[in-house]
């Protein structure tokens, strides 16, 4: 891709401010930011406005991809005592609180997880998981997440697609 999507602009702040901050607004932090390399602390770091809570965690094996990335957060002690954890992607720059928050109040107490969906896909990426469970599920297995999450106790959240929207160029702006 050649750019680095996180420093992405959408109406002048960077996706991964967005995203730090919609977190934020539902009460989520501290905000567990992990990075490929250590200067993107500072890079990333420089973007994120206001009293934000964040943990920067260094990639064990950098540009390993998301389950490897979900793995490190799951099995680190800081969180043997959540409940839930929520997945958040960097480029998913038009989701709000208000998801956030209905993922919380939409979780069952027999669910691993719950994802939103757009009405045609799921998106495993914006989960809220459950770590103790989900941990179970991805620990020796790579298939993509959306076919390891439908294959467990999980609820959707159907949201309007425009929120979902994943960014992954400047051509999808």
């Amino acid at each position: 891709m050649g750019s680095d999507k996180a420093l992405f602009r959408i109406e002048g702040e960077a996706m991964i401010s967005r995203i730090a901050n919609a977190l934020s607004s539902a009460n989520l932090e501290p905000i567990r930011v992990a990075v490929s390399r250590p200067e993107d602390v500072e890079n990333y770091g420089v973007e994120i406005q206001g009293d934000i809570e964040l943990e920067w965690v260094l990639d064990g094996e950098s540009y390993a991809g998301p389950i490897e990335a979900i793995l490190e957060a799951l099995i680190d002690p800081k969180i043997e005592d959540c409940e839930v954890l929520q997945l958040a992607p960097v480029d998913c720059p038009w989701v709000t609180k208000e998801l956030f928050f209905s993922l919380r109040e939409g979780i069952g107490e027999d669910d691993s997880l719950i994802m939103p969906h757009d009405g045609e896909r799921s998106h495993p990426l914006l989960a809220l998981v459950r770590p103790d469970r989900i941990l179970k599920l991805i620990d020796s297995d790579r298939r993509p997440l959306h076919k390891q999450f439908s294959e467990t106790k999980h609820s959707l959240l159907v949201e309007d697609p425009r929120v979902l929207k994943n960014i992954n160029s400047v051509q999808d702006l």
